[in-house]
C-alpha cells in the first residue's frame, strides 16, 4: 500500500525536517534525522511481517507509523512544541510501540517469551471460554489448533508492550553472523534506547502511571543544544493519544479486507474503519467523519465505531486531567466531537435505510440491580443455595493456593455459627488465596462475571493452570448469594503473599447500598485467606431458617447435606463449641458404593435416632448390591445409582436420588436412589442437566432392568412403576414388561394384540382414576373407592418421576417422523394428536390396537376428531359420575 509522506507533517517539518546550510544546529539535526530514517527502513521489514500472525488485525505496518506524525501533529497544535531531541525520541517509539505486533519480534517462540505460566493460564481460560469445562494437564501441554490460534493472537496483544520496551537492544544475525540492530547508532543507541523502550511500552500503560515514571525531565547530550530538553511525559502523552486516534480508512484498505476476510469483531474493526476519512481539530475536539454511509449490514460496524471512538474520548480527557494537574502543557485536542449521543455520531458518520437508537441494556444503579437479583430472585428462596456457594468459592480458594504453594498442606475451609445477642452470625472462612483490592473491585465485586474464567483475575495469580487448578465455583457470581442469607456482609480478605497491611475489608449494610472497602483497622488482625460474615435475616431455628431441612438443628447436617465431596477438610463449628466437627475429603468418583452412600445419606448418631439408623442401614446394603456406574467416554465414574424407586418408600422419603454439580448437592429426585453428576442450566443450579450422554445412560438403564431380572425383583409393582421410564428413556419396551392395567388383570406389550382382537371397541380412561400399587388395581381419586374397570376398559401407567433424566429424554424422541408436519398444525387434527401422542405409552398401545384391527391410525383417531377430543362413560359405581377418556372402535364393526 501507498506510505504516507509524513515528512510533511508540521511535526516533522518542525523538527527533523533537512534544512540549509544555515541552519545553527544543521549538524546535530542531520544525525538525529539519518538515523530515524535507518531505523524506519529497518523496522519496515519486521513491521510487514507483523500480519503473518494476526492477518485478522487491521493495518499496523510501517504507513502505521508514518500516520502517527500528522495525528501527532493534530495533537500538538501551536500549543505544543517539541524539539529535535524530543521528535527523534517520539518518532522511535512510534516505529517500536507496535513493532512486537508479530512473532518475529521475539527472539524466542512467542509462549517462552510470554512466559510458561503465563501461557498456561491463557490457554486454561481460552478453553474454558470455549468448552464451557477446564482442561486437563494433556489439553495444557498441547492445546487445539484453535485454542492455540487465539491464545497466541491474545498473547501477542498482551505481550507486545513489554517487548517493544526490548526490541531496542535487541540483535538479529546476518547470513555473515553480524549483528544488526534496529537503532544502528551506538551512541544513540545507549543514549536514547531505555527512554524510548519505555515510551513504546507504555502505550499500553494505565495513564496514572505515566506521571509516575515520566515526570523528571531529561538534559540534552554533550554534542546537543542546552535547550534540547527532553520532557518524557509530554511524549509519552502525544504517542498514547496518536496511537489511539490513528483511525481511518489506511488502516483498513477495502482491497486488503477483501483478501484477508477477516471474521467476528475483526470484521466489525475492519468495516468501521473502512469508512472513516482523515480526522481533523475542530477547537479542541477532534472530529471523524464517514465519507459514506452506513447501511443496515453495516450497523454493527456503526456501533463499534461509537464505541471505539468513546474509547478516544476517554484517553483524550484522561491526559488532558494528568496535564493540567501535574500543571503542564495541556494538548490542543482533548476531547472527540460526536460521541455523547448516538443521534449526534449520525450526524458525523450518517446511516441508510436504519436509524440507531441507543437500546442496550443501561445499568444506572449497580447496587439496586445486585439487590433485585443477588438474593431471591436468582437464586430462589433457598437460604442453603447461599452457603453452598459461599463453601465452594472458599474451597477454591484453597486450591488455588495448593497450586501456587505446592509445600501448602493445611487448607482448610471453617463455618461456624455463632449467637450475638438478638442476632445470629454465619461466618465462612478459608485459608486459600485470599485477594488483593484489584481483584476485590474487578473479580468478586464484577456482577455477572465469574471472577476465575476472566484474563484479569488469573493475571493476578499467575501458575494456576500449570499448578493444575480447575475452580468448581463460580467466584464473583457466586457471591452475591450471600443476600439469600441476610443484607448486612463483612469481608476481610488478605492474600496469601501479602503483608498485614495489605488486609482489606468490605462491608455491605445491604444488597441495594454501595459497599464501603477499607484497610483492615490496625487493631484487627487478618489471617492469610478471607472470611465472609453475614448477619442472618432469620433465626436458624425458625420455619424459614437456616435449619429448615435437618432433622436435628444442627449446623453440621445442613453442611453435610450441601456438601457431598469435598476436597479440603471442613470444620463445622456448632454454637458454643469449643471443638469443631470435621467433615474430611471425600471424591465420589473413587469412593466404595458403601461410603458413598454414607455421604450422601448420613449416619444417624443421636440416640433418638436408633430405629431409624437401623433402617439406614438396611437400606445401605440394599444399595451397595443394586447400584450401578454410570462411566463417561474414559471410563470415570460420573455417577453412582439404582433406579427400583421402592427404596424411596422403604425409607420414607428420605431416600431421594441426588443430582450433583462439582460434588455439590443442586436437585433431589424421587426417580432414582444414589447420585448422577450434573451440570447446571441456571445460576441458582437447583435446575441441571447430567453430565452423562444419552448412551451413557442407556447403558446404565439396561443394566439395572437386567440386575433387576436376574434378582428376581422385577416384580409387577416394579414393572408398572418403570415402564414409562424404560420406553421413554430406550425408545422401546420389553414385551413382558407391565405398563397398563385392565379388567383382566396387568397388560404387556406381548398381550396388546390378543387383548384387542377380542373387543371391537377401546376405552382408554383418565381423571379421575388412578391405581394403587400392592397388589396394583384401580381407586377413584376423588372418592377413594376402589373400582372394578369395565371390560374394554384400560389405564396406562403413563407416568414416572419428574427428574433430569426426563429432560434427557423427551418423548420426542419416540414420536412417528412421519407426521412431524403436523407439528405447527393450528387446530388439533387427528395428524397432530398421533404427532404428540405417538412417543409414549399411548402411542405403543395404538401402534399394536392397529396390528390387531388390521387397520391405520387415522382410522382410530379421524372419528375422535370428530367427536372433538371427548368420550365420557358412567361408572356402574353408585355416585362415582363419569370418567374422562377416548373410546376406539374397530373400523367395520357396529358396537
Amino acid at each position: 500500500m501507498p506510505e504516507y509522506d509524513y515528512v510533511s507533517t508540521p511535526l516533522w517539518q518542525k523538527t527533523l525536517a533537512a534544512r540549509s546550510r544555515a541552519d545553527d544546529h544543521h549538524g546535530q539535526r542531520e544525525r538525529l534525522r539519518v538515523s530515524y530514517l535507518a531505523l524506519r527502513d529497518t523496522a519496515a521489514v519486521l513491521l510487514s511481517e507483523n500480519a503473518r500472525s494476526l492477518p485478522d488485525f487491521t493495518v499496523h505496518d510501517i504507513s502505521h507509523v508514518d500516520a502517527l506524525w500528522e495525528t501527532a501533529s493534530l495533537m500538538c497544535g501551536d500549543q505544543v512544541v517539541l524539539n529535535p531531541a524530543e521528535a527523534y525520541v517520539l518518532g522511535c517509539a512510534f516505529v517500536l510501540h507496535d513493532a512486537a505486533m508479530g512473532s518475529a519480534a521475539y527472539d524466542m517462540n512467542v509462549p517462552s517469551a510470554f512466559g510458561e505460566q503465563r501461557w498456561r493460564d491463557l490457554v486454561s481460560v481460552a478453553y474454558f471460554q470455549q468448552h464451557g469445562c477446564w482442561p486437563g494437564q494433556e489439553k495444557l501441554d498441547a492445546p487445539p489448533a484453535e485454542i492455540a490460534e487465539v491464545c497466541l493472537a491474545t498473547a501477542i496483544r498482551e505481550t507486545h508492550a513489554e517487548q517493544a520496551l526490548r526490541l531496542v537492544d535487541q540483535p538479529w544475525r546476518s547470513t555473515a553472523g553480524n549483528e544488526i540492530f534496529l537503532i544502528q547508532d551506538l551512541q544513540l543507541r545507549e543514549a536514547y534506547g531505555p527512554l524510548i523502550g519505555d515510551l513504546a511500552a507504555s502505550h499500553w500503560w494505565p495513564v496514572h502511571m505515566l506521571a509516575d515514571r515520566f515526570r523528571q525531565a531529561k538534559g540534552s547530550l554533550p554534542w546537543q543544544p542546552a535547550e534540547w530538553i527532553i520532557e518524557p511525559l509530554k511524549l509519552a502523552s502525544i504517542l498514547r493519544l496518536a496511537d489511539a486516534a490513528q483511525i481511518d480508512s489506511r488502516r483498513a484498505p477495502t482491497f486488503l479486507f477483501a483478501l484477508r476476510k477477516p471474521q467476528g469483531i475483526a470484521r466489525e474493526h475492519w468495516r468501521f474503519q473502512e469508512h472513516v476519512s482523515r480526522p481533523h481539530l475542530n477547537g479542541d475536539r477532534i472530529t471523524y467523519t464517514s465519507l459514506r454511509p452506513f447501511s443496515s449490514d453495516d450497523a454493527a460496524a456503526w456501533w463499534l465505531a461509537l464505541d471505539y471512538l468513546r474509547g478516544i474520548d476517554e484517553e483524550l480527557k484522561k491526559v488532558d486531567a494528568l496535564l493540567h494537574d501535574l500543571g503542564r502543557s495541556r494538548l490542543a485536542a482533548r476531547a472527540v466531537a460526536g460521541v455523547d449521543s448516538p443521534e449526534r455520531f449520525a450526524e458525523l458518520f450518517p446511516v441508510s435505510d436504519w436509524r440507531p437508537i441507543d437500546a442496550v441494556v443501561k445499568v444506572t444503579d449497580v447496587p439496586a440491580l445486585v439487590g433485585t437479583l443477588g438474593g431471591e430472585q436468582l437464586y430462589g428462596k433457598e437460604p442453603e443455595v447461599a452457603v453452598r456457594e459461599l463453601i465452594q468459592n472458599a474451597q477454591d480458594a484453597v486450591l488455588a493456593r495448593c497450586a501456587l504453594e505446592p509445600d501448602f498442606t493445611d487448607g482448610r475451609v471453617d463455618v461456624r455459627l455463632t449467637e450475638n445477642g438478638d442476632s445470629w452470625c454465619l461466618e465462612i472462612s478459608d485459608n486459600g488465596v485470599g485477594m488483593d483490592e484489584e481483584t476485590l473491585v474487578h473479580g468478586l465485586l464484577d456482577f455477572g462475571t465469574s471472577g476465575w474464567s476472566t484474563t484479569r483475575v488469573r493475571s493476578r495469580l499467575p501458575g494456576l493452570a500449570s499448578g493444575g487448578f480447575q475452580p468448581n465455583g463460580r467466584f464473583g457470581i457466586g457471591f452475591f448469594s450471600v443476600f439469600l442469607l441476610g443484607a448486612e456482609v463483612e469481608l476481610i480478605t488478605r492474600r496469601y503473599d501479602a503483608s498485614m497491611s495489605d488486609a482489606r475489608r468490605l462491608s455491605f449494610e445491604g444488597s441495594s447500598r454501595r459497599p464501603l472497602l477499607m484497610p483492615l483497622l490496625a487493631q484487627r488482625r487478618a489471617s492469610l485467606g478471607t472470611t465472609v460474615r453475614v448477619t442472618l435475616k432469620e433465626n436458624p431455628y425458625d420455619a424459614q431458617g437456616l435449619f429448615r431441612r435437618t432433622s436435628d438443628d444442627r449446623l453440621l447436617q445442613v453442611i453435610q447435606r450441601l456438601v457431598l465431596e469435598n476436597a479440603v477438610p471442613i470444620r463445622i463449628w456448632e454454637p458454643g463449641a469449643v471443638k469443631p466437627r470435621v467433615i474430611a475429603p471425600f471424591a465420589l468418583a473413587a469412593g466404595a458404593p458403601d461410603d458413598v452412600f454414607d455421604r450422601l445419606y448420613p449416619p444417624m448418631t443421636e440416640s433418638w435416632q436408633a430405629r431409624q439408623e437401623e433402617r439406614r442401614l438396611q437400606l445401605r446394603d440394599h444399595f451397595i448390591e443394586r447400584a450401578a456406574e454410570l462411566l463417561d467416554d474414559s471410563g470415570r465414574r460420573i455417577g453412582l445409582a439404582t433406579i427400583w424407586t421402592n427404596l424411596f418408600y422403604y425409607a420414607q422419603g428420605d431416600l431421594r436420588g441426588i443430582v450433583t454439580v462439582n460434588g455439590f448437592r443442586a436437585d433431589d429426585t424421587m426417580a432414582f436412589a444414589g447420585y448422577l453428576a450434573g451440570k447446571p442450566s441456571r445460576a441458582s443450579r437447583d435446575k441441571v442437566n447430567l453430565i452423562a450422554d444419552r448412551e451413557q445412560v442407556r447403558h446404565w438403564m439396561r443394566a439395572q432392568e437386567q440386575w433387576l431380572r436376574d434378582s428376581k425383583h422385577f416384580g409387577d409393582l416394579i414393572q408398572l412403576d418403570l415402564a414409562y421410564t424404560l420406553y421413554r428413556t430406550l425408545g422401546s419396551l420389553a414385551d413382558d414388561v407391565a405398563f397398563a392395567v385392565t379388567a383382566q388383570g396387568l397388560l404387556r406389550p406381548a398381550d396388546i394384540g390378543a387383548w384387542a382382537e377380542q373387543r371391537n371397541e377401546i376405552f382408554i380412561s383418565w381423571a379421575p382414576l388412578s391405581w394403587r400399587p400392592s397388589p396394583p388395581h384401580i381407586f377413584h381419586y376423588v372418592s377413594g373407592q376402589d373400582v372394578q374397570l369395565p371390560d374394554h376398559w384400560v389405564v396406562i401407567r403413563q407416568s414416572g418421576y419428574a427428574s433430569p433424566i426426563y429432560d434427557m429424554f423427551p418423548d420426542i424422541l419416540n414420536r412417528d417422523s412421519e407426521y412431524e408436519h403436523a407439528r405447527h398444525q393450528r387446530t388439533l387434527t387427528w395428524q397432530k394428536f398421533w404427532w404428540r401422542m405417538s412417543g409414549d405409552l399411548f402411542g405403543l398401545f395404538l401402534r399394536a390396537v392397529c396390528q390387531a384391527w388390521s387397520c391405520s391410525i387415522e382410522a382410530l383417531l379421524a372419528p375422535l376428531e370428530q367427536r372433538h377430543w371427548s368420550d365420557h362413560y358412567q361408572m356402574d359405581e353408585e355416585g362415582l359420575g363419569s370418567v374422562s377418556g377416548y373410546l376406539f372402535r374397530r373400523p367395520g364393526s357396529f358396537s
